[in-house]
């Protein structure tokens, strides 16, 4: 598909309107989905377990930050056509590892692979052309083009860009009126077409989610990476980043997430991964996972179910009533003055 080194098409050989996908490839996406989600039942449970076919591939992935050891994980692959949900209590390294695997962060240690491609130190923009790209928790519209212009940004190996070409409107104009195309399907699939000549700062932090979400797929991707998309979000948009979430699956798209709502994980995952500490702990299907001792563990506390003994109510009870006769103690100094 791409044609030299750097992860361009010959000229000859670029697409009509960049990012556009072909029927027959959507349907062929659709084909590995189905496959995906059968296959993955017979995946046994296992942190690091191997899927039957993984897009992404990682191994011995370390990320120090001084002496504090965020991200280290020796193994995890990502299956094709599905949704895969990362999740983990706040400071389990799950961002940084979006980062690392994105390379907008550089690992201590580690090599990962992207279709059989290792692209460990590779480019961001680079990863991006080969069809992986991400979202943001907080999102990164340019907050003083228009909502349209954001979305054409979000399209690859445009004419325009070389300047001498962009001095020769007649070499990039069809293109570019392609990639307008392209981009308003997708705004009205997002519900964005009111605000098609808005600024992207006029938009609400939901708005501003679905934005990004929809710029990304102006890339045509294989693997969409989105990094809480629900955060900020209000109720009333939620549902419907949901529904867009599910869609990017049913097109065939493999789709892995952050996200720390737990019944929003259950909704719409096929299978979930869990860090804590930088490692991983758990894998497996939504409803597995939820039950997992290490993850409740995790999440609450090694103890959190553990009965108490008599000494330790007897503890609790006595710091409880120290604590009720101080507040006495200082109410009646509080009248007396």
């Amino acid at each position: 598909m791409y044609g030299d080194d750097n992860g361009r098409t010959p000229a000859a050989e670029e697409p009509a309107a960049a990012g556009a996908i072909a029927p027959a490839e959507i349907s062929l996406r659709g084909e590995r989905w189905a496959a995906a989600t059968a296959t993955l039942a017979e995946v046994p449970p296992e942190p690091g377990v191997a899927k039957p076919d993984p897009i992404l591939v990682a191994d011995n992935v370390i990320r120090r930050f001084g002496g504090l050891t965020a991200v280290d994980v020796e193994h995890v692959e990502i299956q094709r056509g599905a949704i895969t949900g990362l999740i983990g209590p706040n400071g389990a390294g799950k961002t940084t590892l979006f980062n690392l695997l994105t390379n907008f962060d550089e690992a201590d240690s580690g090599q990962w692979s992207y279709n059989g491609r290792r692209i460990d130190g590779m480019a961001p923009h680079k990863v991006v052309d080969i069809g992986m790209v991400r979202t943001f928790q907080l999102t990164k519209a340019l907050s003083r083009l228009s909502v349209i212009e954001n979305m054409r940004l979000g399209a690859q190996r445009q004419r325009g860009e070389n300047f001498a070409r962009a001095l020769i409107p007649a070499l990039w104009r069809n293109q570019e009126q392609e990639i307008t195309e392209r981009a308003d399907e997708l705004l009205d699939r997002f519900k964005l077409t009111r605000l098609r000549d808005d600024y992207a700062g006029e938009l609400s932090g939901g708005q501003r989610k679905l934005l990004e979400m929809a710029r990304a797929l102006m890339v045509g991707p294989e693997l969409v990476m989105l990094d809480e998309p629900m955060a900020g979000v209000n109720p009333a948009l939620t549902q419907s980043l949901l529904g867009h979430v599910k869609a990017l699956r049913e097109d065939g798209m493999t789709v892995l997430f952050v996200e720390h709502d737990m019944d929003m994980v259950r909704d719409i995952s096929d299978w979930v991964i869990v860090m804590a500490q930088g490692k991983l702990i758990a894998e497996g299907p939504p409803d597995k996972v939820m039950v997992n001792e290490e993850v409740i563990n995790a999440y609450l506390g090694a103890h959190h179910d553990a009965p108490l003994t008599a000494e330790e109510e007897e503890r609790q009870l006595e710091a409880a009533e120290a604590e009720l006769l101080e507040e006495i103690r200082e109410t009646e100094q509080e009248l007396s003055q």
